[in-house]
């Protein structure tokens, strides 16, 4: 199962995507929570310690690495093998189940200098996570989905959408969803966040449904208003049978409904040599 989260800043993707990391990861599920937005907040909702974060280079800034990998000099290899690098280059921390973090790094924009082998090393790191890997994969992605391509993006199998009830961010989340659309990802749906009560959930249903009949199918999940996650405490320590981590679950169990996708590989696939699940 592989689920990119995308949304507006401060919408609560990483709230979503550590909440479901963690969900997968205590039912049994390896998994790679992948920290693919450039401000980095992930391993910090899963409770990895600072000094674990800070020894946890963005993937892209191992230049050599990538210099291995790609080559030097004017022609470089565009598809490199780097199926290795997902573990030597990712962080665990045991209390909070089979999670491998992984911090992909900006893409290098255009403009102020060649960055084409680190923008061929991502793909490939992306390829082969979403294509090759049986693990569960999580991607917190910025709003941009830039880290997509229309190559990995076949390999995932959702891309939720996380929106609180303001004109901003739902704007945005219709962008997003017109991007992964255009990208080639058949399966989108929305999560509501940040809710405090009924007025809040119609806002985001008239928005994503103005017709009306179908916005409960649009919408995966709510997330109510939390005072302890708005306050920065990391997602890890919610209480599992709290209303929000039990929301994660549902969430979790509607992702797995609507897919054909595999769940739940075992860890003895993580040598990479497995199909995608």
């Amino acid at each position: 199962m592989k689920i990119a989260v995308s949304g507006k800043g401060g919408a609560g993707k990483t709230t979503l995507a550590a909440g479901l990391s963690l969900a997968f990861a205590g039912s049994g599920c390896p998994v790679y929570a992948v920290d693919a937005d450039p401000d980095a907040n992930l391993g910090l909702a899963l409770g990895f310690s600072e000094e674990s974060l800070l020894n946890l280079r963005p993937l892209v800034e191992l230049e050599g690495v990538i210099r291995e990998r790609v080559g030097e000099g004017a022609f470089f290899r565009v598809g490199p093998e780097v199926d290795d690098l997902l573990d030597a280059y990712s962080a665990r921390q045991g209390d909070i189940g089979d999670i491998r973090l992984l911090r992909m790094g900006a893409v290098k924009k255009a403009g102020t200098a060649c960055y084409c082998r680190e923008n061929a090393f991502l793909s490939s790191l992306m390829n082969s996570l979403l294509l090759k890997r049986r693990e569960v994969a999580i991607l917190d992605m910025s709003a941009g989905i830039e880290h997509l391509t229309r190559g990995t993006a076949r390999g995932v199998d959702i891309m939720l959408i996380v929106v609180e009830p303001t004109a901003a961010s739902l704007r945005t989340g219709r962008i997003v969803e017109r991007l992964a659309l255009d990208l080639g990802i058949a399966r989108t749906a929305f999560v509501a966040n940040k809710i405090k009560g009924a007025e809040d959930l119609k806002t985001i249903r008239d928005h994503i449904d103005p017709g009306g009949g179908g916005g409960d199918n649009r919408l995966l999940g709510v997330l109510p208003f939390d005072d302890d996650v708005r306050r920065g405490e990391p997602v890890a320590s919610v209480a599992r049978d709290s209303r929000l981590f039990s929301e994660f679950q549902r969430i979790l169990e509607r992702v797995k409904a609507g897919s054909g996708a595999r769940v739940g590989a075992g860890s003895e696939d993580r040598d990479g040599k497995g199909k995608k699940g």
